[in-house]
């Protein structure tokens, strides 16, 4: 049984809508993780395991999640 040309252009809408979204999580996990091995490599550089990984973790926990927040808002100023 093949979809109606309505039930094919509600579901492109509702691509286009969440689209944006998914890559916020991808966003959040990569700046923790890029920012946990800067910390880890920095602690090794200067022998103070494991002050900068907790340090630099933190940081780009709150970095992502401030990415995550202005995203979502200017996405939804967008839809406006």
């Amino acid at each position: 049984m093949q979809p109606t040309n309505n039930e094919d252009k509600r579901l492109k809408k509702t691509y286009e809508e969440i689209g944006p979204y998914l890559g916020l999580g991808t966003q959040l996990a990569a700046t923790i993780i890029l920012m946990f091995f800067l910390g880890r490599w920095l602690d090794e550089k200067f022998q103070i395991e494991p002050i900068l990984t907790i340090v630099f973790s933190f940081l780009g926990g709150f970095a992502g999640i401030y990415n995550v927040i202005k995203s979502t808002i200017n996405l939804n100023k967008k839809k406006k």
